[in-house]
């Protein structure tokens, strides 16, 4: 009898301990963040994406490494979703979800827009990859410590990192 109250005991202790830290909310080094926003063609785009930070680093050397494939945030894949079939930097794009990712480069970005947005941020699938175009990376107004989307009414999509800016259109 003591030995199945003993056990009951240290069950209800384990069970307890287990809830009790499933309830503690994780704090996210990299917050995540979404922008919505519809353009004057009446399309609705959001990106939802994680927002890491610069943290006294170098961008393109110790971060978002220049010339390497990048998951263009932090945490899960950064994901687009537009609700009308679109033309991305003059690409077709139709009505969907998809996962954003790019290759910094100095003078200028690679973005990638691939339709697997299940993988985990850091594995890229490759056979995915609908297409591939190349911006020109410009000097942000001002320095920006994190990573942040936004998107215009005109379907100009931008991002901003330390004194990098890009941008795309979408129409």
């Amino acid at each position: 009898m003591k030995r199945l109250f003993f056990l009951t005991l240290i069950t209800g202790f384990i069970c307890s301990a287990i809830g009790a830290s499933a309830q503690q909310k994780k704090e996210r080094p990299s917050p995540a963040d979404t922008v919505k926003a519809t353009t004057k063609q009446g399309v609705d785009i959001s990106i939802a994406y994680s927002q890491p930070g610069i943290k006294g680093r170098t961008l393109g050397k110790e971060i978002a490494t220049y010339g390497q494939l990048w998951r263009t945030g932090a945490n899960e894949q950064t994901a687009i979703t537009v609700s009308k079939d679109v033309k991305v930097e003059g690409n077709d794009l139709p009505a969907g979800k998809y996962s954003i990712w790019s290759i910094p480069g100095e003078k200028e970005w690679t973005i990638i827009i691939n339709k697997n947005t299940t993988n985990w941020g850091t594995n890229h699938d490759e056979p995915s990859d609908l297409f591939k175009f190349t911006v020109k990376t410009q000097k942000a107004k001002k320095f920006a410590e994190r990573f942040k989307f936004a998107i215009d009414k005109s379907g100009k999509v931008s991002f901003v990192w330390g004194d990098a800016l890009v941008e795309f259109m979408v129409k």
